[in-house]
């Protein structure tokens, strides 16, 4: 099993059935694998911010949702996890493909790369380096069990070297 059906399993595994991402290469082999897998309701968004309130809208209804994004996406959406996720104590797992690290080929990823993790505690938000298949299951099984049970977001940052900067 590689990395995108891994997280694919623990996502069935959690009850994590709607799915929000913007579309972007980085993140392109796991959305794909979730679109064609009839399990999963994928919902595609203009703006990651966007994104943040198509997935707190599912949760009001009683649908587990997950986001997609790349981390210069993450950017955008600040302000939505800080005063609606945080505030309202939404437990929307992020999953944040972290850009401008090992291998980057796109300078212009680096900067936000590196602050991914300073803005994600700046804002209090825990995350988790996924960086290796062996531990990834236990890894994102544990996030998201810890995401719906402390009921707040939760960010999994997947690594280039869980992926191998193989995105597409």
């Amino acid at each position: 099993m590689d990395w995108a059906e891994t997280i694919s399993d623990s996502l069935k595994k959690s009850g994590i059935s709607f799915i929000s991402y913007v579309p972007d290469i980085s993140i392109h082999q796991v959305t794909k694998l979730l679109e064609a897998d009839s399990y999963f309701r994928v919902v595609p968004a203009t703006r990651e911010e966007e994104a943040i309130g198509i997935a707190a809208g599912a949760y009001a209804v009683g649908r587990r949702s997950a986001i997609f994004m790349q981390s210069s996406g993450l950017g955008n959406c600040i302000n939505a996890i800080g005063s609606l996720c945080i505030v309202c104590r939404l437990p929307i797992p992020m999953f944040i493909n972290v850009r401008g690290e090992l291998g980057e080929f796109n300078i212009a990823q680096v900067p936000m790369g590196r602050a991914t993790r300073p803005v994600l505690d700046a804002i209090g938000v825990r995350h988790y380096t996924l960086e290796n298949l062996a531990s990834l299951s236990d890894m994102v099984d544990g996030a998201l069990d810890l995401c719906y049970a402390s009921r707040e977001p939760i960010a999994l940052c997947l690594s280039p070297l869980l992926h191998r900067g193989s995105l597409a």
